[in-house]
């Protein structure tokens, strides 16, 4: 019965000095891993990279993660304008089967999924600063976004009405969309505006924008789009992702 005691005693504590291990590796990984991405895709922050599953150890004898979260916060996307882009408030991705090199320099995933967060505000540069013609002395230009409910957005019009030199404020449900790496905002039906009757077509010049969205890290795309209450959430998904290297 003693010598069973030691050995379970033995086994308890071999059992806890691997899990210490295990966790330390698993933690030099996410650092190694995280200031690989941020030099890579060179970000100004550092990333939150966690490496989920249960021995680390025994996944990287096998050379393959099984699952790896990243989220990187303010990323500055581009959006195909010189020396224009687009503020990402917060990325993030899961990525699958994560093969790796023994200093963490490349990695590459199966597959990845995730989502991106970009503010109403931020949205709002891309849409045309300049009034737009919208037929019998009408000028209109958006101003303002926001969430409209039933995955909508409100796109806020300030509407010149032509003799009086008055400015009317016209709120539109707008679907939004993705096509191409391209966010697209879609006004739903065109307001009312004293009376006047505007040809669609104009008017969609000044409701309607898109905004594209390119060189998302390791090559990830945009997939899907809803608007939420503090901007457009976006899915993204990709294969043979690299995160590093």
């Amino acid at each position: 019965m003693r010598a069973l005691r030691i050995f379970l005693i033995v086994v308890v504590i071999l059992g806890v000095l691997f899990v210490v291990v295990d966790r330390v590796a698993v933690h030099f990984a996410e650092g190694e891993a995280a200031g690989k991405l941020k030099t890579t895709e060179g970000l100004a922050s550092t990333p939150d990279v966690s490496i989920k599953g249960f021995p680390f150890l025994t996944q990287v004898a096998g050379g393959t993660l099984d699952d790896v979260e990243v989220g990187i916060q303010d990323y500055d996307a581009t959006t195909g304008t010189a020396g224009k882009t687009i503020r990402i408030e917060d990325l993030k991705a899961d990525m699958k089967g994560v093969t790796f090199t023994g200093d963490y320099s490349s990695a590459t995933a199966q597959t990845a999924t995730g989502t991106a967060l970009i503010s109403y505000s931020e949205l709002l540069k891309n849409a045309d600063a300049q009034p737009t013609d919208l037929g019998l002395g009408f000028t209109g230009k958006v101003i303002g976004l926001a969430d409209g409910g039933n995955g909508k957005i409100k796109v806020t019009l300030d509407v010149t009405v032509p003799g009086v030199d008055a400015h009317q404020k016209v709120n539109v449900l707008s679907t939004v969309t993705v096509k191409n790496n391209t966010v697209q905002v879609h006004a739903d039906n065109l307001p009312k505006l004293a009376g006047a009757s505007l040809v669609e077509d104009r008017f969609r010049q000044a409701s309607d924008f898109q905004q594209a969205i390119s060189q998302l890290p390791g090559g990830i795309q945009l997939d899907k789009v809803q608007a939420a209450a503090d901007g457009v959430e976006i899915g993204v998904k990709g294969s043979n992702v690299r995160l590093a290297g």
